[in-house]
């Protein structure tokens, strides 16, 4: 079996990890980053809207709009770090070095928006594709530099641990240690060992775990399930945040609340613009409780979706705003400047996940989790809009400043690992999509948008006797990009289903009928 060492194994290529790698790269890191897909294909990506940034930060206020977006539940030292953390490497890194694109006034100064739940305007963003504009903007730094080495198309399968991986025997009785990761390269199916002084999990989302998305595909919750199985601690689990407006008709893609942070009203079919019925803040109140309502609405009006609408804007701005939006949406057959558009909620955002300080610290040493991947409390049960990039930011740049302290002042013990002994047989990529459909139906009708204690026992038995299957099936196969997926998709949605099971009172985006 190859092995490959380095500094810092990052597992995933979003906005946190690219950070990460670009921060520990400059402070002189050999780096290795892996992106099961292409490199572009992460959720950060998809980012819409914008992300929070103020040159001098009014954290307090901003910890008041976070704690009531968040439901009460929000880590407030947490917030008050990262959104500091986050602004000045906002600054330094996008604003600065990189030159990342922004929407700018005629004096070419930035402008700003705000969304829901936001009380000022706050947000900075490039059109209605920031998060593009970001991610480009990195990587492409991270391509030039000498100290990153990127491997697309290469998934982390298993993290390696003193005391389940090292060749060692002594080495069981040492602390939950993480040393790099069993990795699987897809094009040639070879199984490789990376062996690392730092692991860093920043693997995105759970949303593909569901029927309908606005996540990036192989969002299954890869990281989470990996450092599960090793014994780190996951929390929050629960709070899967559904996106209230997503296109409802043909290709499913995020329609941005800051078309409503612009001014657009959401109606029913019958034309009523309804959230002055559900919460103060209309349109733009936190988005459990637009999702919600839109539900109610839908069931009220017996109508399969209900319709934003900006036409009263002027045309050339909403084309000038919403860009992509507008584009993508006129190949779908809507006109968004004279038509309303089709919408429902759909899975989102993960405000849970593996346990991390606001510098990625988790429970086992040396094994790191940033951004959506990571629950750093920011979010509580449920995140304000804009904050998802700014905490990815903030975790990726304080985590790299952390690491590339410890390894200078510290040794790292970086055993041989066991070989990885891979059976021939391949899998059955029919049964694999059937269970991944079985997956995804059965955590969209009983552990969604408003869920039962009824519906959640039912889905614990229908994923507890899934998981078991693929156990079997995952031992007795070679390996593939979709069975990885299959496997830790299963585990994730298992571990949010218990959750859900155990937390009996709604809260934020967890909601008990």
């Amino acid at each position: 079996m190859k092995t490959v060492q380095t500094d810092c194994l990052v597992i995933g290529g979003g906005i946190a990890g690219a950070v990460y790698a670009y921060e520990a790269a400059q402070k002189g890191l050999k780096v290795t980053l892996l992106a099961c897909a292409e490199l572009s294909m992460a959720n950060s990506d998809l980012a819409q809207g914008g992300i929070v940034y103020e040159p001098s930060l009014n954290v307090e206020a901003l910890l008041k709009d976070v704690r009531l977006a968040t439901a009460g539940l929000c880590h407030e030292q947490a917030v008050r770090d990262l959104s500091a953390a986050g602004c000045e490497a906002v600054k330094k890194i996008f604003l600065t070095e990189l030159q990342t694109d922004f929407s700018r006034g005629e004096k070419g100064e930035l402008l700003f928006t705000k969304e829901g739940a936001h009380t000022t305007n706050r947000i900075i963003y490039w059109k209605d594709t920031t998060g593009h504009s970001l991610l480009s903007s990195i990587h492409k730094a991270l391509r030039q530099n000498p100290n990153i080495t990127i491997l697309e198309h290469t998934a982390a399968v298993d993290l390696l641990t003193l005391s389940h991986s090292s060749t060692n025997i002594l080495d069981r009785y040492a602390p939950l240690t993480c040393f790099g990761a069993y990795v699987l390269d897809n094009p040639s199916g070879e199984i490789y060992a990376i062996v690392s002084k730092k692991t860093v999990l920043a693997t995105g989302g759970v949303g593909q775990v569901y029927r309908h998305t606005t996540n990036a595909a192989h969002s299954y919750g890869h990281g989470i399930a990996m450092a599960y199985r090793v014994g780190a601690r996951v929390m929050n689990m629960e709070f899967v945040q559904f996106h209230p407006t997503v296109f409802a008709k043909g290709k499913n893609f995020l329609i941005s609340e800051a078309l409503r942070g612009e001014g657009a009203i959401l109606r029913n079919s019958k034309g009523e613009a309804f959230m002055g019925r559900y919460h103060a803040l209309k349109d733009l109140a936190p988005r459990d409780i637009v999702a919600r309502a839109i539900e109610e609405e839908r069931l009220n009006t017996s109508h399969d979706c209900v319709y934003l609408d900006i036409t009263h804007e002027p045309a050339q701005h909403i084309q000038e705003r919403f860009p992509s939006i507008y584009e993508t949406c006129l190949k779908e057959g809507v006109d968004i400047t004279k038509e309303w558009i089709p919408v429902v909620p759909a899975a989102h955002y993960f405000c849970g996940g593996v346990y991390a300080t606001v510098q990625g610290r988790t429970n086992i040493l040396n094994l790191n989790a940033v951004g959506e991947t990571a629950c750093s409390g920011y979010h509580g049960a449920n995140r304000l809009a804009s904050t998802s990039l700014l905490e990815a930011v903030a975790h990726g740049y304080l985590c790299a400043a952390a690491d590339a302290a410890e390894i200078a002042s510290d040794s790292f013990y970086l055993p041989e690992p066991k070989e990885w002994v891979t059976p021939q047989v391949k899998p059955d990529l029919n049964l694999i999509k059937q269970d991944l459909a079985t997956l995804k139906s059965t955590m969209w009708n009983y552990v969604g948008l408003v869920r039962s204690a009824t519906h959640l026992s039912r889905a614990e038995k229908i994923l507890r006797h899934l998981h078991n299957e693929i156990d079997v099936f995952y031992k007795g196969c070679a390996l593939n990009q979709e069975l990885l997926d299959l496997r830790n998709g299963t585990q994730t949605a298992l571990l949010i289903t218990y959750a859900a099971l155990k937390n009996k009172r709604s809260i934020g985006c967890h909601y008990i009928q």
